[in-house]
């Protein structure tokens, strides 16, 4: 039998050295493959790319979750001009950024942007059950400047709408909208979950939403408390969440019996923040705290904090292995 609580990553893995010292086309396979494989031999129920269906040879050191997806759109551009770099700079809330991530000048299209054919690509590389990760349109458009839509919310809704239109057709076992900028501006929460609920209006798995508060360089980046956050949380239409919990300690599981009961919770058990690989009773205690709080029919996934890019490959492979014998030991090892 399986257990009742599955595991899963959120996302990112780490570069292989070697994928960043020659990155060729044979390269970035075998890279894909090893992530992969790595996932599978440690027993993780659902894995991942490691999202190297991204990786950029011209920015090897970070993941793609901006840039992938909003340079190859029909009507954005991401060569500014000196006037727009300055209006972007003199714009309110956006000290986060240096240069947006492009402009919009025209009214959006997927232009060169395929995620079937990335997902397909990798589909065929494992039998294993896999999640597919997309960034938030909402945090997408808070990247951008905007020179056609004049407001926020047509530019969110419009980048939803390309979303789903590019999502639509993905089988993978789950498909994960990821947030990570809507912590910091809780005000937004119907904006979001109205953009995030176009993309997975389409997807016939698995739809679930990753909520962190920033993952760079080991910082946390966004302020805020998930009792803010439950508007937006019960607003979506998704069948589970993927949350940290790891580094933000276990204080505001309280807050998730007011979650609506047909979303599962996702509970993070594994801290991407620190090179210190859990032992697998730290793990087991984390799990049995969030069932003891919410009790054990709420919990259906633990996994990472975040996206383990930015760690040594050899500590997400322990780490991983950790989680998996975590879960085990609160679950019975091969399921209950």
């Amino acid at each position: 039998m399986t257990s009742p609580i599955k595991t899963t990553v959120v996302g990112s893995y780490p570069v292989p050295e070697w994928l960043r010292a020659y990155p060729t086309a044979a390269h970035l396979r075998d890279a894909t493959m090893v992530v992969l494989k790595s996932q599978e031999l440690a027993g993780l129920d659902v894995i991942s790319d490691g999202e190297l269906s991204r990786f950029d040879v011209n920015h090897p050191e970070t993941n793609g979750m901006i840039d992938y997806f909003v340079g190859p759109l029909e009507g954005v551009s991401t060569e500014l001009s000196g006037e727009e770099l300055a209006r972007f700079r003199a714009l309110p809330d956006f000290e986060f950024r240096s240069r947006p991530a492009g402009v919009v000048r025209t009214a959006l299209g997927p232009g060169r942007l395929d995620l079937l054919e990335d997902f397909t690509w990798v589909r065929d590389l494992s039998a294993a059950p896999l999640k597919f990760t997309v960034t938030s349109p909402y945090m997408l458009a808070r990247t951008l400047l905007d020179s056609h839509y004049g407001d926020l919310e047509p530019l969110v809704l419009a980048l939803g709408d390309v979303l789903a239109g590019q999502v639509a057709g993905i089988d993978a076992d789950v498909v994960q909208v990821d947030e990570a900028n809507l912590p910091g501006r809780p005000g937004d929460a119907a904006l979001a979950a109205a953009g995030i609920n176009r993309v997975l209006a389409g997807v016939t798995t698995q739809r679930a939403v990753h909520l962190c508060f920033g993952n760079y360089g080991g910082q946390t980046i966004q302020q805020g408390t998930y009792a803010d956050l439950l508007p937006f949380l019960n607003a979506l239409e998704c069948d589970h969440l993927v949350l940290e919990f790891a580094r933000r300690g276990d204080a505001e599981l309280e807050v998730f019996g007011e979650l609506k009961p047909e979303i599962s919770l996702g509970i993070g058990v594994i801290d991407i923040k620190d090179n210190e690989v859990e032992s697998v009773d730290v793990v087991a205690s984390r799990i049995e705290r969030a069932i003891d709080v919410l009790g054990e029919d709420r919990i259906g996934w633990v996994h990472p904090d975040c996206g383990f890019w930015m760690l040594p490959r050899s500590v997400a492979d322990r780490k991983i292995e950790a989680l998996v014998a975590g879960r085990d030991k609160v679950c019975g090892a091969g399921g209950t």
